[in-house]
């Protein structure tokens, strides 16, 4: 009776400790519902004649910088307990903004009451991770790749295109250079309503229609960048040097 009676102590003893679960925060979807009435969120950031506050990217890289934060750790020691800090108890003495956006968007009010320490922790934490200046420099080098290729080329690479087609080999169909090769005079209409059984090599392959895909001037861009690709070079001769 006694061995029971132990282990009835034990098992409420055990049901009286603390049973509160950690609370998970999202950073990113704290920052869009308590800083996206003031602060522009994207990356890069569109830009507004009556901004409320400066767009985030600004403030994260602006806030790195002058903090000289090199790592991690500088992360957890000086770019967390910032925003936890001026977030709730901002000031111009804090700030690490320049006079010009000072007297432009004025010192931020404080956020008391509608954020919490923690949840600012997880704004923070994403915030750093989401604004890194070497991601966004690999995506604008990429947007400049992308902006450079022809109009035709983004069409196709935009509407999915190379999911069956390869510009200079074929795939699951044609390549686009051995369509342009066996001419394009059908082309907006095959795109449109769609073919079967005009490639011996892919017979057994349809080519769904796109009627709606794309407009009469995009046809028009796709033709002429198709048709492109069938110019033969003519090599240049060799100059030799006298």
């Amino acid at each position: 009776m006694r061995y029971i009676w132990g282990i009835l102590a034990a098992w409420m003893l055990i049901g009286c400790g603390d049973n509160t679960k950690k609370v998970h925060y999202n950073g990113g979807m704290l920052l869009e519902e308590k800083c996206a009435m003031c602060h522009n969120l994207k990356m890069p950031p569109s830009t507004y004649e009556d901004e409320k506050a400066p767009p985030m990217m600004a403030v994260v890289f602006h806030l790195k910088d002058f903090m000289k934060i090199n790592n991690d750790q500088d992360k957890v020691t000086k770019f967390i307990p910032f925003i936890q800090d001026y977030v709730l108890e901002p000031s111009k003495e804090k700030s690490y903004c320049d006079e010009e956006s000072l007297k432009s968007y004025g010192v931020m009010p404080s956020q008391k009451g509608n954020v919490s320490q923690d949840e600012l922790k997880a704004i923070a934490e994403y915030m750093y991770t989401f604004y890194d200046q070497q991601v966004y420099l690999k995506e604008m080098q990429a947007k400049a790749a992308f902006d450079a290729l022809p109009k035709g080329e983004q069409l196709v690479r935009r509407s999915g295109c190379l999911n069956c087609h390869a510009i200079e080999k074929d795939k699951v169909g044609p390549s686009f250079k051995n369509i342009a090769k066996n001419g394009t005079e059908k082309m907006i209409d095959v795109i449109q309503n769609g073919s079967q059984g005009k490639w011996k090599k892919f017979n057994n392959m349809m080519m769904p229609a796109f009627k709606d895909k794309f407009s009469k001037e995009e046809l028009i861009i796709l033709k002429e960048w198709i048709d492109s690709l069938g110019k033969i070079e003519v090599p240049k001769p060799w100059k030799v040097k006298k």
